[in-house]
Order: structure tokens, then C-alpha cells, then sequence
């Protein structure tokens, strides 16, 4: 119990701490937290150090200053995976050319969302010769942060058969995942999927809402 408790308190103490931080995060990548992610990354972090270092404590003593030393380590390796992703995205955002595609943090991730209409024709597989650059650009920067899985996820809208739209989908992203991959892209960081119309960002209710669910989405997940 004197264990969990100082472990508890480190954690929350520094979770405290990082309420008071001002906002830091880039336009339109925010956390609405009011950290950046470094801060969320740092408090994370520390919480987990604190929370390891005291239950692997074999000799049950001085765990207060076990616990406080492995949220401190635990806080800079969580700040520099925070940062390094903050950076990630500011990189990535400035090298796209169409500002219709997004780039969002979100603390554990990356999630580049390019439009349908950006890429494909309709019905269609095959990448537009613009959005090739564009691609071009997201795999110099995989290259640049070269420690990450990739998931590249085909969505469609709920016109036609399930079926139709799930082969439709998955061919999309196997091209888009060609073409990072002829970028210089190491295949085995990527992996193509194809979600049909079973992941709607918005109603497909009305034309505007299945433009948005038309989309690629590429995951950029640190794997260290």
C-alpha cells in the first residue's frame, strides 16, 4: 500500500505540475489540453517511471526515491518521444504542396489524411500525377524518421455494395503504399488495408459528408 501510495503521488504531483503549462502545440495540431505534446509525452512518461521503478524495487527500500528517479527518467524519455513527433509533423506539414491534406498529432501517432479527390478518380485505383509529389514528400520525411510503422488505410463512402468498396478501398491504399515504397520507403514499415465504408468520419447522409469519408489515411506510429 506505501507503495502504490508514493507511487500514486509522484505521478500525480507531476501531472499537477503540467496542468498549470501553457499551450504549446502548432496550429491545427493542438491537444486541446493546454500542453504541447513534449508536456503530455514528459508527464506520461514520468507516471509510468514512477509507477516501475517502485514496483521493481526487489529490495523494498527507498522506494520514495525509486519511484521520484524513474518518473524523472521516465518524464525525459517521454518528452523526447513528444518532441520528436511534434517535430515530425511541423516537417511533414510544410513539405505538402495541397493544404487540403491534414496532418494530426495525436500524442501516440501521426495521421496524414489526404482526400479522395486529392488522389483518385472516381472508381479509380490509380494516384493522381499531383498527389504523387505529394506522396513523394511524405516518404522523404518517413525516411528522414525512419523508427515508424506505417499503416496506410483505404476509406470509401456507403454508395455501392460493401463489397465493392472494400476491394475498392484496399486497392487504393496497396497504391498509395507502392508509391512510398518506390520512394525509398523500407516495405516492411508499410502496411496497406482497406476499411470499405466501416470507418465514416461523417454522415453519409449528404454529398458533403461522403466527400470527407472518401479519404487514405496514412498512421505513422513510432516503433521506439
Amino acid at each position: 500500500m506505501k507503495l502504490r501510495v508514493t507511487s500514486l503521488l509522484a505521478a500525480t504531483g507531476l501531472v499537477a505540475l503540467g496542468a498549470c503549462a501553457p499551450t504549446t502545440g502548432m496550429d491545427g495540431m493542438g491537444t486541446g489540453t493546454g500542453m504541447s505534446r513534449t508536456q503530455q509525452g514528459a508527464l506520461a512518461g514520468a507516471a509510468v517511471g514512477a509507477v516501475l521503478a517502485g514496483t521493481r524495487d526487489s529490495d523494498r527500500n527507498n522506494q520514495g526515491r525509486d519511484a521520484a528517479r524513474g518518473a524523472i527518467l521516465g518524464g525525459i524519455a517521454g518528452a523526447v518521444a513528444g518532441n520528436m513527433l511534434d517535430r515530425q509533423a511541423q516537417a511533414l506539414q510544410q513539405s505538402l504542396s495541397n493544404p487540403n491534406i491534414q496532418v494530426i498529432n495525436r500524442g501516440s501517432y501521426l495521421q496524414v489524411v489526404m482526400p479522395e479527390g486529392i488522389l483518385f478518380a472516381t472508381g479509380s485505383a490509380a494516384v493522381s500525377g499531383a498527389a504523387q509529389n505529394d506522396l513523394y514528400a511524405v516518404a522523404r520525411n518517413l525516411n528522414q524518421y525512419p523508427n515508424s510503422r506505417v499503416e496506410v488505410v483505404g476509406h470509401t463512402d456507403n454508395t455501392g455494395s460493401a463489397a465493392l468498396n472494400m476491394d475498392l478501398s484496399q486497392r487504393r491504399a496497396q497504391s498509395v503504399t507502392g508509391i512510398l515504397a518506390a520512394a525509398g520507403v523500407s516495405p516492411s514499415r508499410l502496411v496497406a488495408t482497406g476499411a470499405g465504408f466501416n470507418q465514416p468520419v461523417a454522415s453519409n447522409d449528404t454529398a458533403a459528408g461522403r466527400a470527407q469519408n472518401r479519404r487514405v489515411e496514412i498512421l505513422i506510429r513510432p516503433t521506439n
